[in-house]
């Protein structure tokens, strides 16, 4: 039980991710505005914060995954269990902040960023997954 409890909250933190990348994506322009900054200096230091994220957060990954799930086959369930979690995630933040003007609505094109994203992400998961069950102690003297 403590391993299934385990497994889903690194699932958890694996949609956290890329929850947080979506919806600085998608709320490009609302940032802009409520910030006061130009567009080009918000899109300018959000790619910075998801670069400095991703990487980061790709270390702590395979760190977590080392520590709490190494050993078992079923830690590659993380690939597949990050769907439900992001739909709650994505869901809850839309319910409690919704879009109301107009201008903050995103760019059609974000629609096709975040498909992509979502279609290589299990990848991105399956490679941590794969760096955390590599040994990388030597033997040698």
């Amino acid at each position: 039980m403590r391993y299934f409890i385990k497994l889903n909250v690194l699932s958890a933190f694996y949609a956290f991710l890329l929850f947080v990348v979506i919806e600085l994506l998608v709320n490009i322009y609302r940032i802009s505005r409520i910030s006061g900054l130009e567009l080009g200096k918000v899109d300018n230091l959000l790619l910075i914060f998801m670069l400095v994220l991703f990487i980061f957060s790709s270390i702590g990954f395979v760190w977590i995954t080392k520590k709490y799930l190494n050993g078992k086959k079923s830690k590659y369930f993380t690939a597949i269990l990050w769907y439900p979690y992001l739909f709650l995630f994505v869901n809850l933040f839309a319910a409690w902040f919704p879009i109301t003007e107009a201008a903050d609505k995103p760019a059609p094109v974000t629609g096709l960023i975040i498909i992509g994203a979502m279609i290589i992400y299990p990848f991105y998961i399956v490679i941590i997954n794969i760096i955390a069950s590599i040994n990388f102690k030597s033997d040698a003297g």
